[in-house]
């Protein structure tokens, strides 16, 4: 008789290759972690532990990290070529891509806001109460959320943003008049949010692009949820053990 948590390892790796294939991605855009940990599947991770997956080179506030590393809501993050780290931090939970670097505020295991200097970051966030909001900045940017799923890329002059799902309010930082409400459902409305360009008109629609669903799957599932979207029907194991 087969092995059923065996068996939705495999079913969950084949599922996410194979969608990872056709939808062209490679390298960290395919489940990082599934691909060279051959199939684990996630489960809510345990109070005190950050790391779920990490490879090449990461530093945690000036040090090099490993996957027993603590991670708060006020460290900073830095990945290096051909590196990424999968990690959580209360009720959000991040994949930060290779040549990135965060830096995290907040209180204890809540954030409050993140700034991406440079790179790549997929984000998802647990809905916040009252008067509670968490602010992504950007190189060229300030977005206000609630509880959203959210991709990320900063460079010098430019920023992308993609709201997977959720409500989000983009700021242009260089020109405030430059700025757009987004409800999105999934992947409605990718932007470009340039430093300079016409005055008011600095966010401009993009492609949606180095993401997946997948992965958006895999980080939802660290923080005990479930994306906005469909879910994975042949993803049978249970939460815990792998």
């Amino acid at each position: 008789m087969s092995d059923p948590t065996l068996e939705a390892r495999r079913q969950f790796l084949r599922y996410t290759m194979g969608s990872a294939l056709v939808a062209g991605i490679t390298g960290a855009g395919v489940l990082p972690a599934l691909v060279h940990a051959m199939g684990k599947i996630p489960k809510e991770l345990i109070a005190g532990k950050s790391i779920y997956d990490m490879r090449g080179t990461v530093f945690v506030d000036g040090k090099l990290a490993n996957e027993n590393t603590y991670i708060s809501a006020n460290s900073l993050v830095e990945t290096g070529r051909n590196s990424y780290v999968v990690f959580v931090i209360g009720f959000d939970a991040h994949i930060l891509r290779d040549n990135s670097r965060v830096q995290l505020s907040g209180k204890d295991d809540f954030e409050e806001s993140l700034r991406l200097a440079t790179g790549k970051l997929l984000s998802v966030f647990g809905a916040r109460s009252g008067g509670q909001t968490h602010q992504v900045q950007t190189s060229t940017a300030t977005i206000g959320i609630r509880g959203t799923g959210l991709y990320v890329e900063s460079e010098e002059d430019l920023s992308y943003a993609c709201t997977c799902y959720g409500h989000v309010n983009i700021v242009a930082d260089s020109d405030p008049s430059s700025q757009e409400s987004i409800i999105a459902t999934h992947h409605d409305a990718p932007r470009y949010i340039s430093k300079d360009g016409k005055y008011g008109g600095l966010i401009t629609p993009a492609p949606m692009k180095n993401h997946t669903d997948e992965e958006l799957m895999l980080i939802e599932q660290l923080v005990g949820r479930k994306p906005a979207f469909a879910t994975l029907k042949s993803y049978t194991a249970p939460r815990k053990g792998y």
